[in-house]
Parts: structure tokens; C-alpha cells; sequence
């Protein structure tokens, strides 16, 4: 039987290590979770160590990969990530080559899609204002709204899409959503209205909330910009969920400063972490979190399940799930 290298660049605990090799009896499993961190940090014998590593692998599973990994890796057929986003794992030496990538697209969208619903019921029950009166020890009564009968507007329905739409039907709201492959007239569930991205605008501007969750890639980088932001309601709430160079984030500021738009929650951001000087620490209509919205405390098991499941098919020579298209970024 031939074995099979796998190299972990994560470190597994032990139930994960058996998951993996209890696979099948070919799979050696190389744990360069120290090595590969050691190496980032700029270690020379952490490098050395990790290029006696790569010469055999054959498959790579983790959140980071070494630089040069196509060169270094003569062996290398296919690589696990432990993310959806694959933005910063696409390098070039990445998309020219013949290595398979995938990713774990699907896990995240119970737990991002509860992080949305939280954040538009902040906005919409001006939960902020409640911790400002109470540090501040005020008893100040003030009204609120009620997400029923919202509008809102889903950029991107992938996987995580479809959960905010099912959850915000759930609350009576309207459902607006653009797909790349959309045809007119074309009908999905728990969405009212499907538009393709020629006519998002339409979108943002019917938009009570305006949820982003696409992929960045060289069609979506800053694709919403200073025209789509004016084309958005005043009363209207910006949340990503996505990237951060999805959006123009200097014209976001001034969106926010200038009240284009009411607000925006944010769990990702152009340069992360955020950098001090940023005006978005300081402006009172921005609800923001250190890119957590796709945290679970069961991570690494749900992911491990996804990499058991295309590690057998791997060896069995049939297709794996969730691969990668180059061509597309996602």
C-alpha cells in the first residue's frame, strides 16, 4: 500500500490525530505545526527543517502554508485549508500550478449567519445606546424598531448568504440577494427578489440592511465604493461579514462621517489588525469585531470532519468536496 504524507501545519489534538490516520493505514501524518510557525517567525533551522518536510508531501492541511510551497513540495497533489476564503492562500506560484485546493466552505454559515442577525437587531433595538446609558448611569427611555417588514439586501448567496436569508425570513423581513450566475426571473428560497451584479445597485438602494458575503477577488475587491454607498438609503446599515477590501474603505468613512448611510457593522477590515490612526475606532454609527464572526469553539473538529471525509475520497480517487475553482477565487 503506498503511503500517503499528510503534513498538519496546525497543531491537532489527539482525537484529530486518530480521526485523520484512522483513514486509512497508508496516511503518515506529519505534525509541522512548530516548525512552520517557528519558520514565519523568521527561524533558519525552522526553514531547514521544513523544506525536509515538504520534499515528500503529498498533502497539506492547515490555516497557514509555507512560502514557496509549490517549489518546495515536488510531491504535492492537493491542499486542505482550514478557511472559506482562499483570497490570501491564491498565490501566483498557487494558481499556475496543478496542486488541488480546498477549502471548508459550508461550517461557517450557522455561526456567521447568527453573527448578521445579531448585529441588525443591535442597529434596529439600539442595543449600543443601552451600554452608553449605563456606563454613563443614565435612565434615558427611547424607542426602538422591529425587523419585520425590513428589507434586506444579501450580497453574495453562497452558503452563508443562504443562512442570513433563511434567518431573516424567519424574522419577516424581505429578502434581496444578488448571485453571480443569476438569470432573470429565476426564483431561490427564502429570497423575494434575485438580481444578478450588473443590477446591484437596485438592491442597495431598496436595502434596509446590506449584508456582504462574497469572496474577494478581482471582481469583488472594492465593489462597493463610493457610488454604491450613496446609492444606499441614509437610514440604511452597511454590515460585512466577507473581506475587507470588498469595500472601499475610505469611502466607507466618508459615508459614515457625511451620513450617506446610518451605520455599519463590521467584522473585517482592509488592513487587520486595525490600525490605531483608523477613524472607524472613533465613530459612534460603527458596531465592530476583530474578524470572529466565523468562531465556533468546535473549529478544528468541524473542520476535521470535512478533511476526513475528502482525505478518504482522496485515496479512493473520487472527486473531493469543496474544490477551489483557480479561475474564479472561491
Amino acid at each position: 500500500m503506498k503511503q500517503v504524507n499528510v503534513v498538519a501545519t496546525i497543531k491537532l489534538d489527539s482525537k484529530a490525530v486518530r480521526q485523520i490516520t484512522d483513514v486509512s493505514q497508508s496516511i503518515k501524518l506529519i505534525d509541522a505545526a512548530d516548525p512552520a510557525q517557528r519558520e514565519q517567525e523568521g527561524d533558519p533551522a525552522a526553514r531547514r527543517q521544513m523544506d525536509a518536510i515538504l520534499a515528500d508531501a503529498e498533502v497539506i492541511y492547515g490555516f497557514r502554508l509555507p512560502g514557496n510551497v509549490i517549489t518546495r513540495s515536488p510531491k504535492l497533489k492537493w491542499i486542505q485549508v482550514m478557511a472559506a476564503g482562499v483570497d490570501k492562500y491564491l498565490t501566483d506560484e498557487i494558481l499556475q500550478s496543478r496542486v488541488t485546493v480546498t477549502n471548508v466552505s459550508g461550517i461557517h454559515a450557522t455561526t456567521i449567519g447568527e453573527f448578521v442577525l445579531g448585529l441588525m437587531l443591535i442597529f434596529i433595538k439600539r442595543s449600543n445606546l443601552c451600554f452608553e446609558l449605563k456606563q454613563q448611569k443614565r435612565w434615558q427611555p427611547f424607542n426602538t424598531g422591529i425587523l419585520r417588514g425590513k428589507t434586506v439586501g444579501i450580497v453574495g448567496l453562497g452558503n452563508i448568504g443562504r443562512e442570513v436569508a433563511r434567518l431573516s425570513k424567519s424574522f419577516g423581513m424581505n429578502v434581496l440577494a444578488t448571485r453571480r450566475s443569476a438569470r432573470e426571473g429565476q426564483r431561490c428560497r427564502d429570497v423575494d427578489s434575485l438580481y444578478s451584479p450588473e443590477h446591484m445597485e437596485d438592491l442597495l438602494a431598496r436595502s434596509d440592511f446590506v449584508v456582504l458575503t462574497l469572496p474577494l477577488t478581482a471582481h469583488t475587491y472594492h465593489i462597493i465604493g463610493e457610488a454604491q454607498l450613496r446609492s444606499m438609503s441614509p437610514t440604511s446599515y452597511l454590515i460585512n461579514i466577507a473581506r475587507g477590501n470588498i469595500v472601499d474603505e475610505e469611502a466607507l468613512i466618508r459615508a459614515l462621517e457625511e451620513k450617506w448611510i446610518a451605520g455599519a457593522g463590521l467584522d473585517v477590515f482592509a488592513e487587520e489588525p486595525l490600525p490605531s490612526e483608523s477613524p472607524l475606532w472613533e465613530l459612534p454609527n460603527v458596531i465592530f469585531s476583530p474578524h470572529v464572526a466565523g468562531g465556533m469553539e468546535n473549529y478544528i473538529e468541524r473542520t476535521n470532519v470535512v478533511f476526513c471525509e475528502n482525505l478518504e475520497r482522496y485515496l479512493n480517487k473520487r472527486k473531493l468536496f469543496n474544490v477551489v475553482n483557480k479561475k474564479h477565487g472561491y
